[in-house]
């Protein structure tokens, strides 16, 4: 009787720690995610709702203000004229305009800004140019700074490329690799990653997604990455990231696919699978990552 008294308040005081532990987790796990918002849009033109959904989404205050980034683009000014106008329509926080170059990387005045705005634009053009100048540089540190304490960090076409840890840079690594917009093949290794801004850690993004027909590039992407989710997003249309949730947003469609199957490669290099995941949402709908 004793024995068995002994037991069950050791079954008891075991099943408490583990709640405890569990809890415990569970509370560093929400303290770890970021207060901000990503707003990811898949390149094309944005409708009047599309900018004020983002607007909203950084839900500013009177006092805050947005930034925009344009080092992706070849014409920085222009990409900055054309993103302040859509803005500005939606919004009468004040815009400031922050081209960084290695020369103003270090710039205390301008980083401070950087950190602190509510809203921070990333604008399309070449993902890779836009790295260069940001990696391992205390930009990096400001756009993460300012996702973490609560800031919207949105981008378009190549800004929603930056999204990622491991980001697509558009091309091919095997045989021909003229750049094209689309892949032509399926072939292991022939997918190329440049290291991007981390803000999603377990996500790879590709945009112009539909429009430019990306299937065999973001498959590319699940093969070298087979735990991560892969999310094709169209023109027109974004995702909106609050920790683990995405809501979709926009006029067309954003594809996931994760999860493959039996995942292996050939001796010729193929690629095959005997299944994987496979969604397709449109405005209004929800779905979680890993």
């Amino acid at each position: 009787m004793i024995l068995n008294i002994l037991y069950k308040t050791v079954q008891k005081q075991v099943l408490v720690f583990a709640l405890m532990l569990i809890s415990c987790a569970s509370v560093a796990q929400q303290k770890a995610l970021p207060k901000g918002s990503l707003f990811i849009i898949g390149g094309g033109s944005r409708s009047t709702e599309l900018v004020q959904k983002l607007i909203k989404t950084a839900n500013m205050t009177a006092k805050d203000y947005m930034v925009v980034l344009p080092m992706s683009s070849g014409d920085p000014e222009g990409s900055f004229e054309a993103i302040k106008g859509e803005l500005s329509a939606q919004a009468a926080n004040s815009i400031g305009y922050l081209n960084f170059t290695a020369k103003t990387a270090n710039n205390k005045q301008w980083l401070d800004s950087l950190s602190n705005a509510k809203l921070i634009f990333i604008t399309g053009g070449d993902q890779s140019r836009f790295m260069k100048v940001v990696l391992n540089t205390p930009i990096y540190k400001a756009i993460h700074d300012a996702y973490t304490n609560g800031a919207t960090v949105a981008g378009t076409s190549a800004g929603a490329a930056v999204m990622s840890k491991y980001m697509i840079t558009g091309n091919q690594l095997v045989g021909d690799t003229a750049y094209s917009a689309t892949f032509n093949k399926l072939l292991d290794k022939n997918i190329e990653f440049e290291q991007g801004l981390g803000l999603l850690t377990s996500v790879i993004i590709d945009q112009h997604f539909v429009r430019r027909s990306r299937y065999n590039r973001l498959i590319s992407a699940l093969a070298a990455h087979p735990t991560f989710d892969c999310v094709g997003i169209d023109e027109g249309t974004a995702i909106i990231v609050k920790g683990k949730k995405i809501e979709v947003a926009g006029e067309s469609q954003v594809l996931r696919i994760a999860d493959p199957k039996n995942l292996k490669n050939t001796k010729t290099g193929h690629i095959k699978m005997e299944s994987l995941r496979f969604n397709m949402f449109t405005e209004g709908d929800v779905f979680y990552v890993k």
